[in-house]
């Protein structure tokens, strides 16, 4: 089975998190694609609590034909690693083809063990239209398989959890800018009302 990973805080997921989805499901013909929330992110605060952001996920990917939210980053012991992440799908399903953004790829050498992250799973990084692969070049020099890294290119959808964040605190509209499920969510649950208040 040909399996994908996508992980995240999703706090919220927007638009831009399910069209990413769709075009990792479509570009590498994913037969599932695994949407895991993150627990406790090693060097990152998250504003929403673990259950939250699994709610969440599951009414934004809800309409994603293959993709389906797993619990592995919330339920397993924090902090929660990447590496750790990939050896389990890969000893559930076989070896998984992870999906990160071209930032998080930037960043790829500060993971921790990011060889044995290759070795065990590919990288699917999605850049945008225009993106320059050559400010990755260091990254790619630097690790021991660059060649178990693909890119493939998603339409700019210009939105990020932190603006939807910022215009829920500010009594803004967020139509458009997640989907309906997860708009309905926030209201339900009251979530993002004043800044640094969840």
């Amino acid at each position: 089975m040909t399996v994908g990973l996508l992980g995240g805080t999703f706090d919220p997921p927007h638009v831009g998190h399910v069209e990413l989805a769709r075009a990792a499901l479509a570009n590498f013909e994913l037969e599932r694609l695994l949407v895991a929330p993150t627990g406790r992110t090693p060097g990152k605060e998250v504003a929403s609590d673990p259950e939250v952001r699994v709610r969440l996920a599951e009414a934004a990917f809800a309409d994603v034909p293959g993709a389906e939210v797993s619990r592995i980053d919330v339920d397993r012991p924090q902090p929660a690693y990447s590496i750790d992440t990939v050896r389990w799908v890969q000893e559930q399903w076989g070896e998984p083809l992870f999906i990160v953004g071209a930032d998080r790829f930037a960043d790829f050498l500060s993971w921790r063990e990011p060889n044995a992250v290759l070795r065990v799973a590919r990288l699917g990084v999605a850049t945008r239209p225009g993106f320059d692969l050559r400010s990755l070049d260091h990254v790619l020099s630097a690790v021991e398989q660059p060649e178990r890294v693909s890119f493939f290119v998603i339409p700019p959808v210009p939105v990020s959890s932190t603006e939807v964040r910022e215009r829920v605190a500010a009594r803004l509209p967020i139509g458009g800018l997640v989907p309906r499920g997860v708009e309905q969510l926030i209201v339900a649950l009251g979530l993002y009302r004043e800044p640094g208040v969840h």
